[in-house]
């Protein structure tokens, strides 16, 4: 099989795990209101490759586990992700029209939706997660998992990355942000997602604390090269491939490290990044080439 296919297989099993989810949010109890509900499909179901589920699946399998066991952190990570892209959209974040070829939930609803739509993605992630079951996930484990997804997601991961970055665009600090500073912010704001999606996926397979951190490494160099071809694409894509507005980091001034680097020394990081990634799995052996095919995808991408 494929990588391409490979992660289109994982991407369809993991759509019925979502879609199952979010059903079930909308008929328990009194459920969640309908247009609340239907703005939950439109932010979940709009597509996209799972690349962090993915990982968590994927990670957990090479670490001897089994897929139904990872599948409830698979879900409530793209749950807490979905709904990051939700609230980063929004007229007083990003401001964009465009999210993997459709319109951005507050543009095909309105900004109160999608603010409501990004808490209730969030919360159901971690009921999600807390409330799953598997013989091979303990209580304890199970516990730890909400505990490392809550930390990556939050002011110390995502969140926090997320305000550096608007701090930076909002009230111009640091006035000259650095590469040092770019760096950081988006290890916290992207990498940490990739990094806690190996963990999850070690920690659920059963991995040892060495080989869980070698794949948590990993993830976050995984992170960086995401966020960095992302960049790219910024620069070189066009929209109608790459799913959403392009040239807006320029356009807003916004500092990057392609922008401070120049192209061609971004391309540069991005191997170095790469080959640094690489050499953390590099004592899996051939377990880990699904994690390595991962990388280069990822490194090569053009949406």
């Amino acid at each position: 099989m494929t990588f391409e296919k490979r992660l289109a297989t994982r991407a369809g099993e993991i759509d019925i795990a979502l879609a199952d989810a979010l059903a079930r949010a909308a008929s328990e109890r009194a459920g969640v209101p309908p247009r609340l509900a239907e703005a939950m499909r439109h932010a979940v179901m709009a597509g996209g490759k799972r690349m962090r589920p993915f990982l968590v699946l994927e990670t957990a399998i090479m670490a001897g586990g089994q897929r139904d066991a990872a599948m409830p952190a698979a879900v409530a990570l793209e749950l807490v992700h979905c709904y990051s892209l939700v609230h980063d959209d929004l007229p007083a974040m990003d401001n964009d029209l465009l999210r993997r070829g459709k319109p951005t939930v507050w543009n095909a609803f309105d900004e109160w939706t999608a603010i409501l739509t990004g808490d209730a993605l969030l919360t159901l992630a971690f009921e999600h997660l807390a409330a799953s079951r598997h013989p091979a996930v303990s209580d304890g484990l199970r516990l730890d998992l909400v505990a490392r997804l809550a930390a990556a997601a939050g002011g110390h991961g995502m969140v926090g990355g997320q305000g550096l970055d608007l701090e930076a665009d909002k009230l111009g600090k640091p006035p000259r942000p650095d590469i040092a500073h770019i760096e950081r912010l988006q290890a916290m704001k992207t990498g940490r997602l990739f990094e806690v999606a190996c963990l999850m996926g070690a920690m659920t397979g059963g991995a040892g604390r060495p080989e869980a951190l070698a794949l948590a490494r990993f993830g976050a160099g995984l992170g960086a090269a995401f966020q960095l071809a992302d960049d790219l694409l910024d620069v070189e894509g066009d929209a109608a491939t790459v799913g959403k507005a392009t040239a807006k980091d320029a356009a807003a001034g916004k500092a990057t490290l392609v922008g401070m680097m120049g192209l061609e020394a971004a391309r540069q990081r991005l191997a170095e990044i790469e080959r640094g990634a690489l050499g953390e799995v590099e004592s899996f052996g051939p377990s880990a080439d699904v994690l390595r095919e991962t990388l280069r995808f990822a490194c090569a991408r053009e949406r």
